[in-house]
């Protein structure tokens, strides 16, 4: 895999990032370790997680996932300098008051949580530093309309920006980046960081997969101009695009076991628990087998051969689906499939935005 350089950063990375939000609830440290081990002897260097992992959040797993990483480390000296390392400060509280008192993210917040960071991974820099949701209100995670009534910003960009910046000149970041965000907030930061000489942001990281491809819906646009990149999340919707869900659903008796959206009742209040989101997706599997390919070929060759991607974020829950995930990488997809992924995107949107 040829790497990626990030927006206008001196990150290269390769084009596909393991993700590690279920390191710690779903997967063991063994497991998680396991994984790790043979993702880098797969070659891809760049790794993604958050102080608030693992996923569901909870108290008792608040970061589990950077400490699982920061002993892998410590296991294995020397190999956090051929990783690319990316984590992520939490936006303002959403029900969960143990990331932090109070509701806003001051520039207080923002150091405290990136010191917090750097002593679970037991590293000495962030590679990239993401804003994991926006500190302004943004119908975010499944939010359809924005609401100015519910504008509750306490911490302008500026600042914010001022703050990542210092973290940049301490030595303790080397790249800033955002996450869930919109069109609005990627200019802003971008002219901020530009009329004021602060650090560029390299990245978003967004949902995109085929049943949310929201990102084209002017973000493609907007990044693609200002020369940031995309990190594509949750490629195969959560397991939705996969075919798990397909005969049982995703509750009752005849769901899959173990799995995340029929373990997790919050996972099923969220969008990726919608009934529409499960019956397009099926419309999405049934072309894939149609076509000789499974449902994770379809859905992560798509991902992996869109232009508007930089670097497709795997989860997985053992090695096995690790290098089922990798060995995808280099298929591509016929003009007749790509035709009839939209055809079914114009017929159901996107269900699980």
């Amino acid at each position: 895999m040829q790497k990626i350089q990030l927006g206008q950063s001196d990150l290269h990375v390769t084009p596909i990032c393991l993700g590690t939000m279920t390191f710690g609830e779903q997967v063991s440290e063994p497991d998680a370790h396991a994984i790790l081990d043979r993702s880098l002897e797969r070659g891809v260097n760049f790794l993604d997680t958050a102080e608030i992992y693992a996923v569901p959040t909870r108290a008792e797993t608040y970061g589990a996932t950077e400490t699982i990483i920061g002993h892998w480390f410590r296991k294995h000296p020397g190999v956090r300098q051929k990783l690319v390392l990316a984590t992520k400060v939490a936006g303002p509280s959403r029900g969960m008051p143990w990331v932090r008192e109070g509701k806003g993210m001051t520039a207080a917040d923002i150091v405290a949580s990136c010191d917090a960071s750097l002593r679970r991974l037991q590293t000495d820099v962030i590679d990239l530093y993401q804003i994991h949701w926006p500190e302004r209100h943004v119908p975010a995670f499944g939010g359809l309309y924005y609401d100015p009534a519910k504008e509750t910003s306490a911490t302008p960009i500026h600042e914010q920006l001022d703050t990542l910046a210092d973290l940049v000149k301490a030595g303790k970041v080397r790249a800033i980046g955002l996450s869930n965000e919109t069109p609005y907030g990627v200019h802003e930061f971008v002219r901020l960081a530009e009329q004021h000489g602060l650090p560029r942001v390299a990245t978003v990281q967004n949902p995109y997969c085929l049943i949310n491809r929201t990102w084209e819906n002017g973000m493609d646009e907007s990044c693609h101009r200002l020369g940031v990149s995309l990190l594509a999340y949750s490629p195969l919707g959560f397991g939705l695009l996969t075919g798990k869900y397909d005969h049982g659903g995703t509750q009752g008796p005849d769901a899959p076991q173990g799995a995340r959206i029929s373990s997790y009742e919050s996972v099923r209040k969220q969008r990726w628990g919608r009934p529409e989101a499960l019956a397009a997706a099926r419309r999405y599997n049934a072309l894939a087998r149609a076509h000789g390919l499974t449902p994770t070929q379809l859905a992560l060759a798509f991902c992996y051969t869109k232009w508007q991607v930089a670097s497709t974020i795997i989860g997985v829950t053992s090695v096995a689906q690790l290098d089922e995930d990798l060995d995808i990488w280099g298929q591509r997809l016929s003009a007749e499939v790509l035709s009839e992924i939209d055809r079914i995107r114009w017929e159901t949107r996107d269900p699980a935005l």
